[in-house]
């Protein structure tokens, strides 16, 4: 493992118990990436993503894989922002996840923010596949820059299939290098923080969520299947979460 790319992956895997509870028969993590189990709700198995070196720089790799089986009730979030740095490679970092959820379970994915420095090139990559009776809460956030600072390059595309059909496939890229127009008024309007928040729950497909406005610079659409996005940009990490806070009580 050297610092000019670091390759790392972590993998959990959620399993009903049997009892009422979830298990975690995979809860594996190497070099930056350390899943450690916390206490969670009754029935819930919760894992929290614990960064042990700063990263990604360029030119790492980081893989997370997250799976609830039949039954399985799991929250993964982050105990911190994740930060991408430029390094002395002058290659792209790459994130990738990919979370899988199987009938009757559940899947929470709420990590903290992601910031994009000066200077730092990432890619991140995310795709989730549900069986249909799956249920699923994704949070992104992506913050451009420290204050007062320019921010670097990020790419993020998120996809989702249920049942295998894709119901969203989307790509935002902004910083230095970005296709033109990515702060401009048909993306971030000048705006320093942007986020989405995907929901599905089996319920929406006899009762379709409705397509609004949820205040300036956050709207809610339906997506094909029982499924629901939320977009939103703000001027910083704390008014989004506060947006995608309240949009997701109103899903629910």
């Amino acid at each position: 493992m050297t610092r000019a790319g670091v390759r790392a992956t972590a993998r959990i895997v959620a399993r009903a118990d049997g009892r009422g509870a979830t298990a975690l028969p995979v809860l594996d993590g190497e070099g930056p990436l350390a899943p450690r189990r916390t206490r969670g709700e009754s029935g819930e198995a919760r894992v929290l993503l614990v960064g042990a070196m700063s990263g990604p720089l360029g030119g790492d790799r980081f893989t997370v894989e997250a799976e609830a089986e039949k039954g399985a009730r799991l929250r993964v979030g982050s105990a911190a922002a994740t930060i991408a740095l430029p390094g002395q490679a002058k290659e792209e970092a790459h994130y990738d996840v990919l979370l899988r959820v199987a009938d009757d379970g559940e899947l929470h994915w709420l990590p903290e923010p992601l910031i994009s420095v000066a200077g730092s090139d990432l890619r991140v990559r995310t795709r989730v596949e549900l069986a249909a009776g799956a249920r699923l809460v994704l949070r992104e956030e992506q913050v451009l820059g420290r204050a007062g600072e320019e921010p670097g390059r990020l790419t993020s595309r998120l996809s989702v299939r249920i049942a295998g059909r894709a119901v969203l496939d989307q790509e935002l890229a902004c910083g230095p290098g970005a296709p033109g127009g990515w702060d401009g008024p048909a993306v971030l309007g000048g705006q320093r923080a942007a986020g989405q928040l995907i929901v599905v729950r089996p319920e929406f497909a006899a009762e379709p969520v409705r397509a609004r406005m949820l205040g300036e610079g956050a709207a809610v659409l339906p997506l094909p299947g029982p499924a629901a996005a939320v977009t939103a940009v703000a001027p910083d990490g704390l008014r989004l979460r506060r947006v995608l806070d309240e949009a997701l009580a109103l899903l629910r």
